[in-house]
C-alpha cells in the first residue's frame, strides 16, 4: 500500500489526520508534523516558478495545494549560491553595476556574444577597484578579455587603458540628454542633441568633423560669461559646456568598435542592462525580501543564465 511521503522529513510513516476546508491533512509518526495533501514539487521546480513564472508565496501555495508556512519552510531549504564559474575562450565583455538604494548592488560581467555571466559580485557601490577586480578575475580563470564595453564611470578609462574600451553609446546620448534636457530651447543645444542623436549610425570621422564644425560655430555661445552678484564672472550656459565637456572626455572611447581589431564589438551596453531589467522586474515581485534571501534570490537569477 503506497504510504504519502512526509513533506518535511521524507518519512513514509504517516497516518490521515482529519480534514480541513475539505483538504485532507496527513500526520508523520516520524517528526510529528502535519502537512496537507498537496502536490509535490521538487526543489529545482518550485524555484523555477518562484523566480522565473514570478509566483509569490501565496501563488505557490495555491498552486501546489498546501500551506504558505509550508512553501516557506521549502523555500528556506532551496540553497543559491553563486560560485565564479571557470571559463574558457574569450571576446567582449560588458561590465555594469546596478544598485538598489545606496548600500546594497550587484557588480557583473557578460559575454557579449552568449550573455552568460563571466562575474558576478555583491558589492556596495560601483567603484574602480571592484570593476578591476572583476576583470581580473575573469582573466584569471582562463577568459581572454578582448575589450571591455562600460557605461561612463571616468575613472574606469585610467583603469583599464590597457584594454580596448567602448563607451556605451546609449548613455552618452542619455548623458547628453541630461544636460540639455529632452526639448532644449536654444538653437546650439537643439543642434548638438540632434547630432548626439545620431552617433549610432555615424562613422568616427563623419562625427569628429561634424562635432568640430559645430563647436567652432557656436564657439562665442559656449564660451560667453556673465557677471553675478557676486562680482565675479562665469559660463552663461554651464550646462551646454558640462555637455561639451563629456562629449569631449568619451569620444576617444565612443567608437572604439569601429576599429579593425575590435571586429564585432557592441556599441552599447545594452545586453546587460537588458540583463539587470528583468532581474529587477523579478524582484519586484518579492518586495520585503531580506537581504539574505535577496542575495539566493538574485545569485539563483544569474545562476539561471548559466
Amino acid at each position: 500500500m503506497y504510504k504519502k511521503k512526509c513533506m518535511v522529513c521524507g518519512s513514509s510513516s504517516t497516518v490521515k489526520n482529519g480534514t480541513r476546508k475539505g483538504v485532507l491533512l496527513y500526520r508523520c509518526k516520524d517528526c510529528g508534523s502535519q502537512f496537507r495533501a498537496g502536490i509535490r514539487v521538487s526543489e529545482e521546480d518550485l524555484w523555477r516558478v518562484y523566480q522565473q513564472d514570478k509566483q509569490t508565496m501565496e501563488g505557490l501555495s495555491r498552486r501546489y495545494k498546501t500551506s504558505v508556512s509550508t512553501v516557506k519552510r521549502m523555500m528556506r531549504g532551496i540553497m543559491r549560491e553563486w560560485e565564479q564559474p571557470p571559463l574558457s575562450g574569450g571576446g567582449y565583455v560588458h561590465l555594469d553595476t546596478a544598485c538598489w538604494g545606496r548600500s546594497f548592488g550587484v557588480l557583473a560581467a557578460l559575454d557579449s556574444e552568449t550573455g552568460k555571466p563571466l562575474y558576478m559580485a555583491f558589492v556596495r557601490s560601483e567603484t574602480a577597484k571592484d570593476c578591476v577586480d572583476a576583470v581580473e578575475s575573469i582573466e584569471r580563470r582562463g577568459y581572454a578579455v578582448r575589450g571591455l564595453v562600460i557605461d561612463g564611470k571616468k575613472s574606469l578609462f585610467k583603469s583599464f587603458s590597457r584594454y580596448h574600451v567602448q563607451m556605451c553609446q546609449f548613455h552618452m546620448k542619455q548623458i547628453v540628454r541630461r544636460y540639455l534636457t529632452r526639448n532644449p530651447k536654444m538653437l546650439s543645444a537643439k543642434e548638438l542633441k540632434e547630432l548626439v542623436g545620431r552617433l549610432h549610425t555615424s562613422l568616427e570621422g563623419d562625427f569628429r568633423e561634424e562635432y568640430d564644425a559645430w563647436k567652432q560655430k557656436w564657439r562665442d555661445t559656449i564660451n560667453r560669461r556673465s557677471l553675478h552678484k557676486d562680482g565675479k564672472t562665469h559660463y552663461t550656459h554651464r550646462r551646454l559646456r558640462s555637455a561639451v565637456n563629456s562629449i569631449d572626455f568619451y569620444l576617444p572611447y565612443l567608437f572604439t568598435c569601429q576599429r579593425e581589431d575590435c571586429e564585432g564589438m557592441p556599441n552599447t551596453n545594452n545586453k546587460i542592462e537588458g540583463t539587470f531589467t528583468a532581474l529587477k522586474k523579478n524582484l519586484n515581485n518579492h518586495s520585503g525580501l531580506t537581504t539574505g534571501n535577496r542575495k539566493r534570490f538574485i545569485s539563483g537569477f544569474f545562476l539561471a543564465l548559466m
